[in-house]
């Protein structure tokens, strides 16, 4: 069994799909891209933060873990000024930076994003809020949704004291206005290294668009970066993969 096997097996187990996968099978035939039918999550509106960096040129990385990285990844590969938007992980060592000894739980890795993007054209703000509306539900303490343990957890690996202090701010912010049923229990870590995961765990969302996991719980994300964020969605996604062969 390959790499890519062993990971959709296990997803798949952790999802009780019985006569839900059969629905979401259906349904992938019709327009999976403009309506999916079924919503693991539903959008929150939020405001933009009051506190943001100020537009430089040239790129900086942002990186966030919000539970499996498919559908984070694949949200901010459609963000309008992300270059890149790479699946990996952060938070723990580089000899344990390997999907099934992270999957135990027990390497204190997050599945976590790193985006490369161009402050000119979408600032770490932006980023957040999409990060906090679209991409994951901050709320979900130590999971998301169907996947479980600290490796899905909520959290912002801060690449420098600024965009720690604009993402306590947001917090702060979002908590204060009661945008969430629940508290965000987004963490914040600082000073942690980001190491790529396996390329079969690149572009996932892009290439496989009728896997049931991401029909479920990620194409609706897409569709909703697209619905609440007009300005900054990009139909056309940057691609790992694609990157590499040119």
């Amino acid at each position: 069994m390959t790499g890519i096997e062993k990971t959709a097996a296990k997803r798949l187990t952790k999802f009780a799909w019985g006569a839900l996968a059969a629905l979401i099978f259906a349904a992938a035939g019709a327009a999976l891209w403009q309506t999916p039918a079924i919503s693991a999550e539903e959008a929150v509106v939020i405001p933009p933060p009051a506190m943001d960096e100020k537009p430089a040129a040239g790129t900086a990385k942002a990186i966030f873990a919000g539970g499996c990285f498919w559908g984070v990844q694949g949200v901010f590969q459609h963000v309008k000024g992300v270059t890149s938007a790479v699946s990996g992980y952060a938070g723990g060592d580089k000899d344990t930076a390997v999907y099934e000894t992270v999957g135990t739980g027990r390497t204190g890795h997050a599945e976590a994003v790193e985006i490369t993007y161009e402050p000119t054209e979408v600032t770490y703000g932006q980023l957040l809020q999409v990060y906090f509306s679209v991409a994951h539900n901050p709320t979900q303490l130590n999971y998301q949704g169907p996947d479980r343990g600290p490796q899905y957890r909520s959290t912002i690996f801060a690449e420098s004291d600024a965009q720690k202090k604009i993402a306590e701010s947001y917090i702060a912010q979002l908590d204060k206005a009661k945008v969430f049923p629940e508290p965000i229990v987004t963490t914040l870590e600082i000073g942690k290294t980001f190491y790529p995961a396996e390329d079969y765990h690149q572009d996932f969302l892009t290439l496989n668009p009728t896997y049931p996991y991401i029909v479920y719980n990620d194409l609706p994300k897409v569709e909703n970066l697209k619905t609440l964020f007009p300005d900054l969605y990009s139909e056309k996604p940057v691609l790992v993969l694609a990157a590499n062969k040119s």
